[in-house]
């Protein structure tokens, strides 16, 4: 991808320095462990999800210290910032297009735990978006991760993780993911299937957004490959591997993922993301 060095945000908020674990620790696992006590959560009815996230709803201040980074490093926070503000400048205009106003969500980056306003963040469950203070959390770790356990490597598939929580982002503002909840609590048999629908919907707002870049030639070959690669990657039945049922699952199928995230790269418009009337 194109992306201009020495980059930085405005919406970035920078606790890579920041000290201390939540009290209480709390279990470190994998992507899969948190979707599979997730699953067990919705199962059993009873909040497995604590073993891993045993520090409650924190939202108070953290401790900053010196940043210790690498000159890697250093490029992989100027190609977030670039990422970051680029989409959110796409949404800005989609926004301004459809007569409303985009409010710009903030990117925390941190390195294992961080307070955040829907509980303590733990890098163990990969990049997220909080609802209730509007921000993205993302630990950088997870992209090594992402390449080495996933196989989803390069710039673009980073550039999708991000796009997706920004997705997310759109859903907020606009009452899509405050609907959802509703109807969730209305059809708590419903609340797995619906929590697909919007992944999927988030899946292909960052679709949208890549169809952008191409339009401006930012995309280099293999970028969108390299994304298609990631979405596929994080699909519920790659990361069970198998073990756990489609009934069960919160974010898609591989398939799903790529089938949706390419619909809005090739459509290029948010009115084609329409995940909770389709079928597919």
């Amino acid at each position: 991808m194109r992306w201009n060095p020495g980059h930085q945000s405005r919406n970035v908020e920078d606790r890579r320095g920041a000290s201390g674990r939540p009290p209480g620790g709390g279990l470190r696992v994998g992507i899969g462990g948190m979707i599979v006590l997730l699953i067990l959560s919705v199962v059993f009815k009873r909040d497995f999800l604590s073993l891993a996230n045993t520090g409650g709803v924190t939202t108070g201040a953290v401790a900053e210290g010196p940043v210790a980074s690498s000159p890697a490093e250093d490029s992989l926070v100027q190609f977030v910032s670039f990422v970051l503000d680029d989409t959110q400048e796409t949404w800005a205009r989609l926004f301004r297009e459809s007569g409303s106003t985009y409010a710009p969500a903030t990117l925390v980056l941190y390195r294992d735990v961080t307070p955040t306003a829907c509980g303590t963040g733990q890098s163990a469950s990969g990049p997220f978006y909080c609802p209730g203070d509007q921000k993205v959390y993302i630990d950088l770790s997870f992209f090594d991760e992402l390449h080495r356990r996933f196989g989803a490597a390069g710039d673009f598939a980073q550039a999708y993780v991000l796009a997706h929580e920004i997705g997310h982002h759109v859903q907020t503002i606009t009452g899509t993911s405050g609907q959802m909840r509703q109807l969730q609590q209305r059809n708590p048999s419903q609340a797995n299937a619906l929590s697909v629908r919007l992944e999927l919907q988030a899946d292909c707002y960052a679709g949208v957004w890549a169809n952008s870049t191409a339009q401006r030639r930012l995309l280099e070959m293999g970028d969108l490959e390299e994304g298609l690669r990631a979405a596929a990657a994080v699909g519920d039945d790659r990361i069970t591997q198998g073990r756990a049922s489609p009934e069960s699952f919160t974010h898609g199928t591989s398939e799903q993922r790529m089938a949706w995230f390419k619909r809005g790269f090739d459509s290029g418009r948010p009115e084609d993301c329409d995940t909770f009337n389709s079928r597919s």
